[in-house]
């Protein structure tokens, strides 16, 4: 039987450990050739001592698959070029995108340093759009040339940036920001035979097992809720060619726990036409608030 992935080539950021070097794996095994992203820093950003990604592509080769290490920088255009690039010097196609890079720099918003707020947007956000750019500019050239792909991005938000999370600003807004870039890619890109679509995990990594230690703990016996591994195959399939027609959507994920997840939209509506004076546009608001949805509550609150 022919594995989901056979044939296709798979990048993944921030593949060396926690989720990303989960959803490599997990593509290298349903015959994916994996380019696996890692620059190797810190939890907060800063250089490691190893090369995380290496250790992958030996996982990968030593389980009979084919994958490569890319060490550089996504969050700057040279380094997201460079990665499309090694996918098509090496492997002569790309396929599938995993964006899935990041780190944390936690505080409370007033004790925010400029400089962490800064960190923090720069690699998940903007380590999002320079590898989808220059990916999408290679799709785009590809349907151009009469070759349209059946090309696939999987960005990674996150409950913090559908809800909030106290003492997480920046990545709460980071993450929030990068369910707004999937749902403008998803619409432009689709011309060119690109899906985009974007998950929310919940799942163990140097990122959660300190903010959340109480519910990040491994079990003793039986199923792992929170082993990265769970959330990979929602991304193998999402990154696959059966994912067809699926598009601009937001899935949370967690255990054996998939969701779609629904984003802003209308709810309880009034219209004078004409204009409100603030004591009637408060009471209205007031009105309506009364009939509408309670909404979820911020983590941490």
């Amino acid at each position: 039987m022919s594995r989901m992935c056979e044939g296709r080539v798979v990048v993944v950021t921030g593949a060396g450990r926690g989720l990303g070097r989960a959803h490599a794996l997990a593509f290298a095994a349903e015959g994916a050739k994996v380019v696996v992203n890692d620059l190797g820093v810190g939890l907060d950003g800063t250089p490691g001592a190893d090369g995380p990604s290496l250790h992958v592509v030996e996982e990968i080769r030593a389980a009979g698959g084919e994958a490569i290490a890319h060490g550089g920088d996504v969050a700057t255009s040279a380094g997201a070029a460079s990665l499309v690039a090694t996918a098509l010097d090496t492997y002569g196609r790309l396929d599938t995108l995993v964006n899935n890079a990041g780190f944390l720099r936690d505080r409370m918003l007033v004790n925010l340093d400029e400089d962490d707020w800064d960190a923090v947007v720069r690699v998940h956000l903007k380590g999002h759009f320079l590898p989808l750019k220059h990916a999408a500019a290679h799709w785009r050239a590809e349907a151009k040339a009469g070759r349209a792909p059946a090309a696939r991005i999987v960005n990674t938000s996150s409950g913090a940036g559908l809800l909030g999370s106290v003492g997480q600003s920046n990545y709460s807004a980071a993450k929030a920001g990068i369910v707004g870039l999937t749902l403008v890619a998803a619409a432009e890109l689709a011309r060119y035979g690109v899906q985009v679509n974007a998950i929310a995990p919940a799942a163990r990594t140097r990122m959660t097992e300190r903010t959340f230690a109480d519910t990040m703990t491994a079990p003793d016996s039986g199923f792992d809720a929170m082993a990265p591994e769970n959330v990979s195959p929602l991304v193998v399939w999402l990154g696959a060619e059966p994912s067809a027609g699926v598009t601009g959507r937001v899935f949370e994920t967690e255990g054996g726990r998939i969701t779609v997840m629904e984003g802003w939209r209308a709810g309880p509506t009034a219209d004078k036409e004409a204009r409100w004076t603030p004591e009637e546009a408060g009471d209205t608001a007031l009105k309506l608030l009364g009939r509408g949805e309670v909404p979820g509550r911020v983590y941490g609150a």
